[in-house]
């Protein structure tokens, strides 16, 4: 133990005693990741959204009583025009100096009333012109849409559907979080766990090669085995941070992000044992990664070539994240959770959808950890061959 510890310690000094290698590494991924999905939130609700005062431009063409009432008891202006003064609107609205112009029939009110649907004939067409490049018209023409559609339900209305201030809509907000955080957030840990790995484990292993350090190491008096596991436990504790970091500050920007959902994306709805199991999860899935990247970094001759070598390894990583997109849900059968990487995935999925289900977890904690085993045991190997150690 005395020797783990001694190679863990000096791993976790020379990470913290590097100032610049803490920034970049634990802080500024967190910040950074903030900073853009705020950003991004907050120009896409800027680029698809009207503001609350904003006045829409619209133009009218034989207005008829009915729709007149409709749009006055809806609190919307317009401007009557007459027909010699399409064309000239039409083209404001292409140059987006106007939203909408609609062009209503002559005695539509009355031609709708003697209409029936039954005989066959041509129904009452309302003519609708707007640009779908500009946000207002946009918003503007879905609005318009709407209010005629509901008068043409109106108008031949033979039953209601969900009438009432009666809410109808049985989703609770433990729903609503858990489907948009399952189906985000397992992808973007794995990609921020991977990253926080990626960025300590070659330096570490590779760069030991590289600066030829790794060769005091090895004639000390200690077992390989406890080499691999104190050098695997200190990257893992450091690659953890960094991707704690990344996670906090996706948390906390997603609301932002998401727009309109923001009100109901409410991270306190998980309780404390729900963020332990996560953590457990987190923690066991980063030796596993740290495991994987040590082993073929311990292969390559230089940081970069490691670096190079452990893409493929991403592309793997982030196409299980993914999975949780598309997957309906957590796995039930309990060989899923024996898979490395994807049965971490499937945890998170769980967790975040509130379908927990602690042997699955402990299954899924149990085998990452077995993994781990295996990885350090084989980075031992691989440190007694001198081949591997002293290539150039």
């Amino acid at each position: 133990m005395n020797s783990i510890l001694t190679i863990f310690k000096k791993e976790l000094a020379r990470f913290f005693g590097d100032r610049r290698m803490v920034l970049s590494t634990i802080l500024l991924p967190g910040l950074l990741i903030y900073v853009l999905y705020t950003f991004m939130g907050t120009a896409m609700t800027d680029m698809y959204g009207v503001e609350e005062d904003y006045q829409a431009k619209i133009s009218v063409v034989n207005m008829p009583a009915s729709v007149q009432g409709l749009l006055q008891g809806a609190g919307i202006g317009y401007e009557d025009i007459t027909p010699e003064q399409e064309v000239q609107v039409q083209e404001e609205i292409s140059n987006q100096q106007a939203d909408l112009l609609m062009v209503f029939p002559e005695d539509f009110d009355q031609a709708v009333a003697a209409y029936d649907s039954s005989s066959g004939g041509t129904a009452p067409n309302v003519q609708v012109y707007y640009n779908s490049a500009g946000t207002n018209s946009q918003a503007t023409y879905t609005m318009m849409v709407q209010l005629l559609d509901q008068y043409e339900a109106q108008m031949s209305n033979k039953f209601d559907l969900n009438s009432g201030d009666t809410v109808y809509d049985l989703a609770t907000e433990q729903d609503t979080v858990g489907s948009i955080f399952s189906s985000l957030l397992p992808m973007l840990l794995m990609i921020f766990l991977f990253s926080g790995c990626m960025s300590v484990a070659p330096e570490s292993i590779s760069g030991e090669k590289e600066r030829g350090t790794i060769a005091t190491l090895l004639v000390t008096p200690m077992k390989r085995s406890h080499l691999a596991m104190g050098k695997i436990g200190a990257l893992a504790i450091i690659a953890l941070l960094s991707g704690l970091s990344s996670t906090l500050g996706t948390i906390l920007s997603l609301p932002k992000l998401m727009g309109a959902a923001s009100d109901s994306l409410d991270a306190t709805v998980y309780s404390v044992t729900d963020y332990l199991m996560l953590g457990v999860v987190i923690l066991s899935t980063v030796l596993v990664l740290v495991a994987m990247i040590s082993l073929i970094s311990a292969f390559a001759k230089t940081i970069k070539e490691a670096q190079t070598l452990v893409m493929p390894l991403m592309v793997v990583a982030m196409f299980v994240g993914i999975t949780a997109m598309f997957g309906g849900g957590a796995q039930t059968d309990l060989y899923y959770y024996l898979i490395p990487l994807y049965n971490s995935v499937q945890c998170m999925v769980a967790i975040f959808s509130f379908e927990i289900s602690t042997t699955n977890i402990l299954v899924a904690v149990v085998s990452n950890l077995v993994y781990t085993g295996l990885g350090v045991f084989l980075l031992a190997k691989m440190f007694n061959s001198e081949r591997i150690v002293f290539s150039k």
